[in-house]
């Protein structure tokens, strides 16, 4: 009897290190602070900013050898911004639940511009350009296919763009334009180096997404969005140009513009391991109406922005220059601002 019970308990000792195995992993936290100086030809308000974030992240490996991690970002005050749960596959792929973070889709390439600090658009001063979007924004579901031949494909599904985020064992709520239903996104990524050192900083991208609208009442039609940029860094200069359009679908009775399109370009020059200059220039055009009417009003946004980085260690000191015309497409709204930014990370 004793015999029995000694073989017992070393059997579920045994069990529950296997368990323990299983389910070791790691976690991470991570940090930063911002401290900006905001100087805006706009505005007399304070002129002094911070932001703090938090990240969480989780990881572990399968017995297969795939692996899993888990990524909660929190803004400021503890509040929660983002997650998401990535599945590596192997050679399978990768299949990655998003949460609220912009991690997927579209929105991923709607400026990969070189830039020593922010996107000219992204620096403190948007001028109210219009960006593509897709289902990065929503709750959706993504797979990457393996990188092969220097290239990156993946295609993102949302159920219901526009939607709150969901918990689980739970239904995500309608959006404002609840006759916004299934997104569909994908994105495509080439380095065609072919093993040469002169093509291996040559970056292409392109994406493409549709939002299905079911709305009756109104002339609410299915979204279309576009992109398509190239890159290439040759030593420390890198240039970069891009094109993206949009169709928001909304061709109701009012007069109103439905479709923009956008350009921009940007360069970046590394002085040393520390030190990086860039100019970059983001422009945004009215392209489609509604009604015969005369068009009033401007109809392109123009941000361009000077920019310096320096890092020291954990520390990073940004400068930015901006100027738009034309701002939220008034012709009587220029504007020009000075960002002085001090990043900490931890």
């Amino acid at each position: 009897m004793n015999k029995l019970t000694k073989v017992g308990c070393s059997a579920l000792c045994g069990s529950l290190a296997a368990i323990s195995a299983a389910n070791a992993g790691d976690l991470t936290v991570t940090g930063g602070a911002d401290l900006t100086y905001f100087s805006n030809s706009g505005s007399n308000g304070n002129p002094i900013g911070m932001a703090s974030a938090v990240t969480f992240a989780g990881s572990g490996e399968l017995d297969n050898g795939w692996t899993y991690k888990l990524t909660i970002a929190e803004g400021d005050g503890v509040a929660y911004s983002a997650s998401n749960v990535d599945i590596v596959m192997g050679g399978l792929g990768s299949l990655n639940i998003n949460q609220g973070n912009s991690g997927n889709g579209i929105v991923v390439y709607d400026n990969v511009l070189p830039t020593a600090w922010e996107e000219a658009h992204g620096a403190g001063l948007s001028g109210g350009v219009k960006t593509v979007v897709g289902v990065g924004t929503s709750d959706n579901i993504a797979y990457r296919l393996p990188k092969f031949l220097g290239t990156e494909i993946q295609v993102a599904y949302s159920f219901d763009v526009g939607s709150t985020d969901t918990a689980d064992k739970a239904v995500g709520t309608a959006g404002a334009n609840n006759s916004q239903k299934r997104g569909y996104d994908a994105t495509i990524k080439i380095n065609p180096s072919l093993g040469t050192e002169i093509l291996s900083g040559l970056n292409l991208y392109a994406g493409a997404s549709t939002v299905e609208t079911y709305d009756n009442a109104t002339g609410y039609k299915d979204k279309y969005e576009g992109v398509g940029a190239v890159t290439y860094a040759l030593g420390p200069v890198e240039l970069g140009w891009m094109i993206s359009g949009l169709y928001d679908g909304n061709e109701s009775a009012a007069s109103t513009y439905h479709s923009y399109k956008n350009t921009g370009f940007g360069v970046a020059f590394n002085v040393n391991d520390d030190l990086s200059v860039s100019y970059g220039e983001y422009h945004s055009r009215k392209a489609g109406y509604t009604s015969d009417m005369a068009q009033t009003g401007d109809r392109k946004v123009e941000v361009n922005s000077w920019q310096a980085a320096y890092t020291m260690g954990g520390a990073s000191f940004r400068v930015a220059d901006v100027k738009a015309d034309n701002v939220l497409w008034s012709g009587t709204n220029d504007q020009s601002a000075t960002v002085v930014s001090l990043s900490l990370a931890f």
